[in-house]
């Protein structure tokens, strides 16, 4: 095979990463999507919501009728920057930094939603961190417990907190990945924690069937989002996307339409399943 093409330029971060520092930024919707009432006065409430595809699907829920929670660990100008895109469309937006994978902390999260939003409606796992590494024999018993703590500990515990708020028709949507189903050599504990989360959704969803509550998730693949440039070496940065049938990375902008569908009633026969923006990286694997 020939050399990968360039999809973005090199570039490189410390993790999580920030949006604010990527060339190019990446596209949230802000000039593409519009909205048709479809969450009008819900409240979501949105991990990772400060960037990525968290900032496109909070845009996106903005501009359908909905409230917005972003909850972030530390970006605290990207999730400034969510919350100026929010409130610009006239819904309230609040903001709450901490580590999801506490659970006190994702009880107070969901405490704080219900206190200044008054309801919970939506809750998007999203969240996530990876780390590369060339072995299994690499990955420390800290970094396997992070990944999990973040990528489905967390859900978790936010879904245990937000159950008692949650009513008939409410959604939960948890973001999964192209890797728990085609593998990934150097993210083996992230996609050993996005195929938990694959087992979480079907599993959940058949327990809260008799509530009336629909539990589905999204499987992104290679998404342009601040994890990237945080996660890999600047030249693996410069094809990423490249791999997949449409050679090139997605947009945040391009996913969050999944999310807009699976928390609305256009999906109200759906629980279980999983959607898969992933420029036909599914269907290689």
């Amino acid at each position: 095979m020939g050399k990968k093409k360039r999809t973005v330029p090199p570039q490189a971060q410390e993790l999580p990463g920030e949006e604010s520092a990527m060339t190019p930024k990446p596209k949230s919707g802000e000039e593409t999507y519009r909205g048709a009432g479809k969450l009008q006065d819900k409240v979501a409430l949105i991990t990772g919501g400060d960037s990525g595809i968290g900032r496109a699907v909070a845009i996106a829920y903005a501009r359908e009728g909905a409230d917005l929670v972003i909850v972030y660990l530390k970006e605290h100008k990207d999730a400034k920057e969510t919350q100026r895109l929010v409130e610009a469309e006239g819904r309230r937006c609040l903001l709450i930094a901490g580590d999801i994978g506490d659970e006190g902390i994702c009880q107070r999260m969901v405490k704080e939603t219900i206190r200044q939003m008054g309801r919970l409606d939506i809750l998007v796992n999203n969240a996530a961190e990876q780390h590369v590494q060339e072995s299994i024999t690499k990955i420390t018993r800290r970094q396997l417990e992070k990944t999990f703590r973040t990528n489905i500990f967390s859900m978790f515990y936010l879904t245990k907190a937000a159950l008692k708020f949650l009513k008939k028709g409410s959604a939960i949507i948890c973001t999964t990945s192209v890797t728990a189903y085609r593998g990934s050599p150097q993210l083996l504990d992230y996609s050993a924690s996005k195929g938990a989360i694959v087992s979480f959704i079907r599993s959940l969803a058949i327990q809260l069937a008799e509530k009336e509550i629909r539990v589905n998730g999204v499987a992104p693949g290679p998404i342009w989002t601040p994890l990237i440039p945080a996660t890999f070496p600047k030249e693996k940065v410069s094809t990423f996307g490249a791999d997949v049938p449409m050679a090139r990375p997605g947009q945040p902008e391009e996913v969050a339409p999944s999310y807009v569908f699976l928390a609305s009633n256009d999906s109200s026969y759906m629980t279980g399943h999983v959607l898969h923006p992933d420029g036909g990286g599914f269907v290689t694997s």
